[in-house]
């Protein structure tokens, strides 16, 4: 059981590193970003209860709308809702590529409590495909959840609006499709690996972005 949870634990933590030592300006408390941690891992139950539900008594039917419905929109909104009600307006959200930090935190705890559970069921010789494949992808959905909403809160409050919609929905429409093609294609690994490759290079391409942003004066405002 120790290694289960070791190999369940290890991918998240250490790609949650990697995206937190990126900071280079100021880095987040530690505490702070732990609790974004678990508060994703907490997430897990009772999504996974609603979308047990909602297959039990078929209510959304077809590939489609359980990738883009059932599993994406579910676990990608409670992400966001987390992120947007308890870190959005935190003190310590004071730079634009907080919002990675936080996005990969939240994200990372949901996919580790996930990656868990399933290992538990199904045996830690799956370990390091879960690990390249669901870990990882939960981590750039957050990456491009957080970029979004540190555009959202530092860069023009006019068009704050959007940047919020395109934090919830950009990372829903990539879910989803990452969803479907596991869901509809039998030899999947041949989409999925340069689905993975974009998605490394999207995440990465952000990161690069946010580091060498800074929020203008003018659009600055002091955290709550």
């Amino acid at each position: 059981m120790l290694a289960i949870i070791s190999a369940g634990i290890a991918p998240g933590l250490a790609l949650l590193s990697y995206f937190y030592l990126k900071d280079e300006y100021e880095t987040e408390p530690i505490s702070v970003v732990l609790k974004t941690f678990i508060f994703g891992a907490v997430l897990v139950l009772p999504i996974m209860f609603i979308q047990y539900v909602m297959q039990e008594e078929q209510v959304l039917q077809g590939a489609f709308l359980n990738s883009f419905l059932t599993t994406s929109f579910l676990e990608e909104y409670f992400k966001w809702f987390v992120l947007y009600f308890t870190i959005f307006q935190h003190v310590e959200f004071d730079e634009h590529y907080d919002g990675i930090v936080y996005g990969a935190a939240v994200s990372l705890g949901f996919a580790t409590a996930e990656n868990i559970l399933y290992l538990v069921a199904n045996g830690v010789q799956d370990a390091f495909a879960r690990a390249v494949l669901p870990v990882s992808s939960h981590a750039l959905f957050g990456v491009v959840m957080g970029y979004y909403l540190g555009k959202g809160k530092f860069f023009g409050k006019s068009s704050r609006r959007k940047w919020l919609i395109y934090s919830l929905f950009i990372p829903i429409l990539l879910h989803g499709m990452y969803d479907y093609i596991l869901r509809t294609i039998d030899n999947w690994m041949v989409l999925m690996i340069p689905f993975m490759v974009f998605l490394w290079g999207l995440g990465l391409w952000k990161v690069k972005k946010a580091k060498k942003t800074k929020p203008p004066v003018s659009d600055f405002f002091t955290p709550s």
